[in-house]
């Protein structure tokens, strides 16, 4: 571990960049496979209502992942930070503690999410002719929830650590495994939408199994000792403080689908909310590479910045947010050229093909400057800002977005929905440009305090 942690705190950061990053991206993207595999089979097999009935389910799957994905972000950060300041013991609690957290949270709310499941689906926008879909993908989804959560969980618990190759398997596996199950359970079994999700869940069951084997095998800082999972409310609540930003920005990510199906329900029909359903799965899948940059870039900035090398923590800020620059103007590109062709993997319905342009072209406006807004919320998060992430986080969903699709679409009817999204993105990018110039402010101040304190120093040594 010491190895690896002087090469954070002393290697090119480019190669750093990309030995933390291309892990994540692969990681990522096969992530969002699982479930852009699903639909496209589903779609294939089934048809349009049922990507619709997928689409319903998308806002209880994204508060599966966001709980294991906030108690990962705040552990990771207690992690690495600790991990870079040399303080082992501490790091290796606050990863029992975060596996603790997220089972107690996990079993919480599957329990009344099955109970109540329906009435939350209609109420998320499912039609009598969608209901019968969404019943029986979520039905199963649910249970593997624990899985779920625990498999978001662990792979940041990895990164943080300073392994990002080996939190790249698990997903590497159930994706795999999920591209091969998916086609036999829906063509091979006739099971439809329920095919695709025991497929879903069998794969997700699979990566945990593995991420498991990796804690107990020794190559982990973790071991699975009693006194590890002893619960520190300290790290408890440090975990819950830093993560919350995630898991907020990710519920209202799920809450902002939710007011998406109603208001295209309400201004259009069944078949434009599988197209929302198609849009989102593209650009989520497209907006990987800048995600798992930034993961990368958060273990280093973690490290750095737990060691007080301000210097370089401002050199892998902009490092980071020049290539996520490129990638994001360059997914901009194709997505507006070959918005048809993304599309047609779905269905060939040409009527679905021709409905599905516009809104993909509309909401990727401000793609090209998307990925410093990513930096922006990463960076505070990994430096132990909690709320300056969470404002810079909250700020486009909260303040921006759901009132634009609310609003909008009063005056420009459907139009207006998609014209909710470029407008958010645009007013956070200017809220996270502020927050990150008051930051850098205070950091060239620390640099200069370290400069004046190297100096005075030296002059008593001499």
């Amino acid at each position: 571990m010491e190895k690896e942690r002087q090469q954070i705190l002393n290697d090119n950061l480019r190669t750093l960049l990309f030995k933390f990053s291309y892990p994540s991206i692969v990681a990522l993207v096969l992530g969002a496979l699982y479930n852009m595999v699903d639909t496209i089979f589903v779609g294939k097999g089934v048809g349009p209502l049922a990507i619709a009935g997928l689409t319903i389910v998308l806002p209880i799957q994204i508060i599966m992942w966001a709980i294991g994905f906030m108690i990962g972000v705040g552990s990771g950060s207690i992690i690495s930070r600790n991990l870079g300041a040399g303080n082992r013991q501490i790091a290796v609690n606050a990863a029992g503690n975060a596996i603790i957290i997220n089972l107690v949270l996990s079993i919480a709310l599957m329990i009344p999410s099955y109970l109540f499941l329906d009435k939350m689906l209609p109420f998320f926008g499912a039609s009598a002719d969608v209901l019968p879909y969404a019943r029986d993908y979520a039905s199963i989804v649910l249970m593997g929830f624990v899985f779920y959560s625990f498999d978001a969980m662990s792979r940041i618990i990895i990164r943080a650590e300073g392994k990002p190759r080996a939190a790249m398997y698990p997903t590497i596996f159930g994706a795999t495994l999920n591209m091969i199950l998916d086609p036999i359970f829906i063509f091979v079994f006739k099971m439809g939408v329920k095919g695709a999700a025991i497929a879903t869940v069998i794969s997700q069951t699979i990566a945990v199994l593995y991420i498991l084997v990796f804690f107990v095998s020794g190559r982990s800082i973790f071991r699975f000792k009693v006194s590890n999972f002893k619960i520190n409310p300290k790290l408890v609540w440090e975990t819950i403080k830093i993560g919350a930003p995630s898991f907020l920005m990710a519920t209202i990510d799920s809450f902002i689908i939710l007011l998406f199906n109603r208001a295209v329900l309400k201004y259009g029909n069944d078949m434009y909310i599988a197209v929302v359903g198609i849009g989102i799965r593209i650009i989520d899948l497209t907006l990987m590479p800048l995600i798992g940059i930034t993961q990368g870039f958060s273990t280093i900035v973690g490290f750095n910045y737990g060691a007080k090398l301000y210097n370089r923590v401002k050199k892998i800020l902009w490092e980071t947010a020049l290539w996520n620059t490129i990638i994001s103007t360059a997914v901009f590109l194709i997505l507006m050229i070959f918005p048809t062709q993304l599309i047609g993997f779905f269905s060939k319905d040409a009527e679905f093909l021709k409905i599905g342009i516009t809104p993909i072209r509309i909401i990727i406006a401000f793609f090209p400057a998307l990925g410093f807004q990513f930096v922006g919320g990463t960076f505070f998060q990994a430096i132990g800002k909690a709320l300056p992430a969470t404002i810079i986080t909250l700020s486009r969903q909260v303040l921006f977005l759901i009132p634009a699709i609310l609003i909008f679409p009063l005056f420009w009817g459907l139009t207006g929905v998609w014209m909710s999204w470029p407008f958010s993105d645009f007013m956070d990018i200017i809220v996270c440009i502020i927050f990150i110039f008051l930051e850098l402010k205070l950091i060239n101040k620390a640099i200069k305090s370290q400069a004046r304190i190297k100096v005075q120093t030296g002059s008593i040594k001499i």
